[in-house]
């Protein structure tokens, strides 16, 4: 525990074997309390090598449910065991486990209720290997969500997140998509609610076993960024009414 406080560490995997020991051994267990692994119906042994190294709650879906549905899953059983403070790592290494102290205090001291890696702050992101284009859509996106949705993050698309309790029962991520967009809308009904969000440099990898969409996908994801942070402005404008924002 932290400062008396649950926090629970959930890692949505798909086809994470190769990756998903070394993620696994650096997590700091002196503050963390439990793991949560949900195999999305990987091709590998991803869920078998989790009970391996001794992951306590694994759920293995019989379905590919996507990447938005594979968090529902892991902050519906983070909530289930009574966690204050979750933290969403990816298990392919792509984000390092070492920052979970850091980014834990500032939440388990009532700094902040969510906190993000990012991977903008400082130059982690093309030292780490992120190709140019994506870098270039990221800086497009962020300015563009920042103006339309009055704030001022460094970076929407990361996928190191941690989350109190409070924000996660305040917001109804279940309603999101079970596809990609799922992060973006999940932090745009964070500040829908009026809760703040801090950032902490975080260092990234790029490499083969790193998890990374197409560019397809990465086009169809784009545009419903821009989707979603028009519907956040308009929504603010009370010209509209989207269920994400207003059905809990």
């Amino acid at each position: 525990m932290i400062r008396g406080k649950k926090l629970v560490v959930i890692l949505p995997a798909y086809n994470a074997a190769k990756t998903l020991k070394k993620t696994y051994d650096e997590i700091p267990f002196d503050i963390v309390d439990d793991v949560v692994l949900v195999d999305d119906k990987s091709s590998d042994d991803t869920a078998e090598l989790g009970r391996k190294i001794g992951i306590k709650h694994i759920i293995v879906h019989e379905e590919n449910k996507g990447y938005g549905g594979n968090q529902k899953s892991c902050y519906n059983k983070a909530l289930e065991l009574n966690a204050d403070i979750v933290v969403m790592l990816h298990p392919d290494y792509q984000y390092t486990p070492k920052l979970i102290e850091s980014m834990a205090y500032l939440i388990a001291n009532d700094v902040y209720p969510v906190v993000i890696g990012s991977r903008i702050l400082g130059k982690g992101a093309r030292k780490g290997g992120m190709p140019l284009i994506k870098y270039v859509a990221n800086r497009f996106l962020t300015l563009t969500q920042n103006i339309l949705m009055n704030q001022k993050l460094s970076e929407y698309h990361t996928g190191y997140r941690m989350f109190s309790k409070e924000v996660l029962e305040d917001i109804n991520f279940n309603i999101n998509s079970d596809d990609f967009i799922f992060d973006n809308q999940m932090l745009a009904q964070i500040f829908y609610k009026g809760h703040e969000i801090a950032e902490i440099t975080c260092p990234t990898k790029y490499f083969d076993d790193a998890s990374s969409i197409n560019l397809q996908r990465s086009s169809i994801y784009g545009l419903g960024v821009l989707k979603v942070s028009w519907m956040y402005f308009f929504n603010k404008l009370g010209l509209v009414k989207s269920k994400i924002f207003h059905q809990k």
